[in-house]
């Protein structure tokens, strides 16, 4: 019996989320594929590396001890198919591409077309996730690029930031809401605001844009996607902030009042990350310039109304 590097990465991955439906979602197989192959890992260790309490997993002091291991060993795995296949410039399997979800949704029926149509040669496997997951991937090898709307935190992998475009955010309402434009963020009722959940960069964003004191996040409510919202919104419950990438699919049919915000406004930049390491560089660096050439336009109808960050 050996370790293979592909239970090595199932078991980092598993270690990173806590939960073998996101491990699976991020190795890019099925959950009953990954448990085999932990199963037969723990097996051949010859002890228990995850506790498994209910819907939870974690390591156990002999599983950590066997992760901890087992990360350089990937890293290094890496790097030298990384070194073996550089000559071409470009890695000899799909690019793994991850995405924010506040973001996925807008962008990529308009990049993914694009990239592909550039790049043909190349595929891409395309995951969605939260940025602390994306960077933590891209620590790992798990993911080769990813589209995020923060600075990466400090601490984290050495990573090589490409901006791509800002993406200025409007205030949602409901429709014939009477908002006195522009919209000052002082003067915004916080306790009609609606956030996402806790974990969302934007939801941090919109936080502190809007001065947000410490009762009002706590009593705001928190969904899960900006659809959800926007449905809320649209219904009268409360207002939002909406970032502009967002106003082509949320704002459609004048379901939503927009309203544009006064200077200097709020917004967030999106940007390309990679690890500073790498092979393929000068690819990432195709891959960003093709993203901001396929950003989408926003309707006529609609430019009128936002205020652009400077």
């Amino acid at each position: 019996m050996h370790i293979s590097l592909r239970q090595l990465r199932y078991a980092i991955a598993l270690a990173q989320t806590g939960h073998f439906g996101r491990a699976a979602e991020r190795v890019h197989v099925s959950q009953p594929a990954l448990s085999q192959q932990i199963r037969l890992l723990e097996e051949t260790c010859g002890g228990i590396l995850f506790d498994r309490p209910g819907r939870s997993v974690r390591l156990t002091p002999f599983g950590q001890d066997i992760v901890d291991r087992a990360r350089p060993i990937v890293e290094q795995a890496d790097a030298l198919l990384a070194f073996a296949t550089a000559q071409a410039g470009k890695p000899a399997r799909p690019l793994r591409f991850g995405l924010i979800p506040t973001v996925a949704p807008y962008l990529l029926p308009d990049i993914f077309p694009a990239l592909q149509a550039a790049l043909p040669e190349l595929g891409f496997s395309v995951s969605e996730d939260r940025t602390d997951a994306l960077i933590a991937a891209l620590g790992d090898g798990s993911l080769d690029l990813a589209l995020i709307a923060s600075e990466p935190r400090p601490g984290g992998p050495r990573l090589t930031v490409a901006p791509l475009f800002a993406d200025p955010f409007v205030l949602a309402t409901a429709p014939g809401d009477r908002t006195q434009e522009p919209v000052q963020l002082g003067s915004i009722d916080t306790k009609r605001m609606l956030l996402l959940d806790e974990g969302h960069c934007f939801r941090d964003q919109a936080i502190a844009a809007c001065s947000f004191e410490h009762s009002d996040v706590s009593r705001a409510f928190a969904a899960t996607s900006l659809s959800t919202i926007v449905e809320f919104v649209a219904n009268g419950q409360g207002i939002t902030l909406l970032p502009e990438i967002a106003l082509r699919k949320e704002a459609t049919g004048a379901r939503i009042g927009i309203h544009a915000l006064a200077a200097p406004g709020a917004g967030r930049m999106l940007s390309l990350v990679w690890r500073g390491a790498t092979p393929y560089a000068e690819l990432f660096e195709r891959v960003a310039e093709i993203i901001r050439d396929a950003r989408p336009a926003i309707p006529a109808a609609l430019r009128s109304t936002i205020h652009r960050l400077k």
